[in-house]
């Protein structure tokens, strides 16, 4: 069985234990059983009103079908991975000791999480204080749409005093079997990545044909990298390093395989201590033995782990 299909019929399970909804929702023009009706319902309950407050008040886009629905609130798919991003890290927004613990999980030199804005963990960041780093073309870009952003970023204070930067890209079924940027054809829409990809200090050492990256699933980690990069450049929060964290399920062995072939993604970093691979019930460790945390962690438990 694919992982796919078995976390489908997981989420089939957990709606009929979880959500008293009877799926069938739609996605992407069709009806099917692992997409809820009531899309909220998605959210974990505990976060769901703040989680849905915050992503309004910062003008955040929620992740849309092909579609482009929902046109607004959050997905009703089961299987999604900005819902299941947002169940797992949301309620450490506003706990630093909890937020220190997964931190010090990722990077043993980091003794406290630090606020990035205004919680220590912030959703859909394209930028930090400067505007635009990647000079990214589209006039509508905003968190969430029409430029690179990374799922969640934290930010961790290092025994040196210094802070880092810990970009969060989140995985569940995708598989992204070398599919092609579908934006490659227009007519200078990359120039702006080509020109970054070929200064001198570019954290990424180019393949043989620089198109190579144009391929998903190293088209977005190419980008991301890059932003990670510029905002070091920028000094952003106080930081004097990143750390790109991929989030991806142990049981989703096909994307893990497809990172590193045809291309191998860590050999194409220069510091390839900057890049991580973690599944989820790796990244939280720290917190499954606390006991107050026990209905978070159960409830991550059943949809997810």
């Amino acid at each position: 069985m694919t992982y796919i299909k078995e976390q489908r019929d997981r989420a089939i399970k957990s709606r009929n234990e979880i959500f008293n909804d009877p799926g069938f929702g739609i996605y992407n023009g069709i009806k099917w059983p692992f997409v809820l009706k009531n899309r909220p319902f998605n959210l974990w309950e505990e976060i769901r009103e703040d989680a849905i407050s915050y992503f309004n008040k910062y003008n955040i886009d929620w992740h849309k079908d092909r579609n482009g629905e929902p046109k607004e609130g959050p997905e009703g798919h089961l299987l999604s991975s900005n819902i299941s991003c947002i169940n797992h890290l949301f309620p450490l927004r506003k706990r630093q000791n909890l937020s220190t613990f997964v931190l010090q999980n990722i990077d043993d030199r980091i003794i406290s999480a630090e606020i990035v804005d205004d919680g220590y963990v912030e959703f859909e960041i394209m930028e930090g204080k400067n505007s635009n780093p990647l000079n990214e073309k589209s006039s509508s870009r905003k968190r969430g749409s029409k430029s690179t952003s990374i799922d969640a970023l934290m930010l961790g204070k290092k025994k040196n005093g210094n802070n880092i930067l810990v970009l969060i890209e989140w995985k569940y079924t995708e598989t992204y079997e070398n599919e092609e940027c579908r934006y490659i054809a227009k007519d200078d829409y990359h120039k702006n990545y080509v020109d970054l990809l070929q200064e001198k200090d570019c954290p990424i050492t180019l393949p043989s044909d620089f198109k190579e990256l144009f391929f998903e699933p190293y088209y977005q980690l190419m980008r991301q990298t890059l932003l990670g990069w510029k905002m070091i450049e920028l000094s952003e929060y106080g930081c004097d390093e990143y750390i790109h964290l991929h989030i991806i399920p142990s049981g989703n062995t096909t994307l893990r395989q497809n990172i590193n072939e045809p291309l191998n993604w860590k050999d194409l970093l220069k510091d390839s201590n900057s890049y991580k691979i973690i599944s989820p019930d790796e990244l939280f460790k720290p917190l499954i033995d606390k006991e107050e945390l026990n209905p978070y962690i159960d409830y991550l438990k059943m949809r997810y782990w």
